[in-house]
């Protein structure tokens, strides 16, 4: 394949992700163009940046989504490549083949690879052919299909949107009588946040975890950097992860690893991506659930444990340069932690905060990455999501990784809005999650408990 240096970089995103590509293409002495909608005029990342656009106003649609507005931008700035971040257009297809079009590198899959991952049905079906484990489930167009399914794999099940994210159009059902509204509930949800009203069933796993592998490919060599927890969520929202997984069988952690190695294998990836998988708890197996044909937000926690740069191996294999580390140089060391601060407000339903932030200040501590958008005077528009930083913590051991986050906790000041510090301080110090391997419903049993306390 022919390398083809690249020398500016438009980034298609905002906040944190946008200021971690600046960084790293600084290191590179790459320059950045950021595209910014009026309301990221006065960002950090539009200051860090070498330029910055403005692509339209402050709604993502009119703005962040709008891909030929992107791709004009691009050119229009003497840009090589776009980098799209997570969210937003990253795991767009006509944003791909449109940099195809107009000689641009897209920083991330190629657009076949995007067409076999981002239909979860198409996902599942490379899954089978690589021989990943499924849940039992299938596609279903009406109730009857639905209740036929249900009959066969069981209750309880989930309703899943086929290219749905984010937990949109997703719905739990226990009984056979709920599954006709939920159907329902689902199928409009979807339609109306992704334009696909598609949805299928499978099995709910009642005790299980959420576990994803790292996976770096170039296209020919196909190598994983370890695996990643990400149990801790609400509503399907992830809100801590870390790496590598605490308490796994060392035969399921290795199946974890070689079934996603496997996949991207089958389906010729070539990037940074994530295999996501479910791990049943109670019979220690675990099952494909898709794969994110981006980098994560998480992605720190496996640069922490493994000292590599992800987002400058992402732009070496969009240059068409072949990988030139193999799967025995991936060396993994201590434990890593990262907590997602939101601005939101956990005693009021989690409402969202947004507003200026008056006071931002992340300490310099051993074992501490702060990745972050946040400046005093920084407004939080409430056009998009909540999240204002991450808190990175690394330690010899997990113990010792626990212990960095909740001083980096008790001495962040981030003040002008509610955050979800407190709880993630709740989180670290609590006893059932220090001791490793919780499930996807410890969260909501924790928020259980903290509400049901005398005050």
């Amino acid at each position: 394949m022919t390398i083809t240096p690249i020398r500016r970089i438009f980034i298609a995103n905002r906040g944190e992700i946008a200021v971690r590509i600046i960084r790293t293409c600084r290191a590179l002495g790459i320059e950045t163009v950021l595209g910014v909608s009026q309301a990221d005029r006065e960002s950090l990342g539009a200051r860090l940046a070498t330029r910055a656009v403005v692509l339209g106003p402050a709604p993502a649609t009119q703005s962040y989504l709008r891909v030929e507005t992107v791709v004009e931008a691009a050119k229009g700035t003497g840009c090589d490549a776009i980098h799209p971040g997570y969210g937003f257009l990253s795991e767009n297809r006509a944003l791909a083949e449109a940099c195809a079009e107009h000689g641009l590198i897209f920083i991330g899959p190629s657009p076949e690879n995007l067409a076999a991952v981002g239909d979860k049905l198409t996902a599942r079906s490379h899954a089978e052919a690589a021989g990943a484990p499924l849940t039992p489930g299938g596609s279903v167009d009406t109730v009857e299909e639905a209740e036929a399914l249900a009959e066969k794999v069981g209750f309880p099940m989930l309703i899943k949107a086929v290219s749905g994210g984010g937990g949109r159009g997703m719905k739990r059902v226990d009984r056979k009588e709920d599954l006709g509204p939920q159907l329902d509930l689902a199928i409009s949800e979807a339609a109306a946040a992704f334009g696909d009203g598609r949805v299928y069933l499978e099995r709910f796993v009642t005790v299980g975890r959420h576990v994803e592998v790292q996976i770096i490919s170039d296209g020919e060599t196909v190598i994983h950097a370890g695996e990643r927890d990400c149990s801790v969520q609400r509503r399907y929202q992830k809100l801590v992860e870390e790496a590598p997984a605490p308490g796994l069988p060392p035969a399921l952690r290795q199946g974890l690893l070689d079934a996603a190695v496997g996949y991207a294998r089958h389906i010729g990836y070539r990037s940074l991506g994530t295999v996501e998988f479910l791990v049943d708890v109670e019979r220690e197996a675990f099952y494909f659930l898709e794969m994110n044909a981006r980098v994560q937000v998480e992605h720190p926690v496996t640069e922490a444990i493994t000292g590599l740069d992800l987002i400058a191996l992402q732009i070496s294999i969009a240059e068409g340069r072949p990988l030139t580390i193999g799967q025995d140089d991936i060396r993994l060391g201590g434990h890593a932690v990262e907590c997602r601060l939101n601005a939101e407000d956990p005693d009021n339903g989690f409402m969202p905060s947004p507003g200026r932030v008056t006071e931002a200040w992340f300490p310099h501590m051993p074992g501490l990455r702060v990745d972050t958008h946040m400046q005093p005077g920084a407004m939080i528009p409430p056009h998009y999501d909540s999240m204002v930083a991450k808190l990175i913590a690394w330690g010899e051991t997990r113990e010792a990784a626990l212990d960095v986050m909740q001083a980096a906790l008790r001495t962040c000041v981030l003040e002008g809005v509610k955050t979800n510090a407190a709880l993630h301080a709740a989180i670290t110090a609590e006893e059932t999650f220090r001791a490793g391997g919780v499930d996807t419903t410890y969260l909501p049993g924790l928020l259980a408990r903290m509400a049901e306390a005398p005050k």
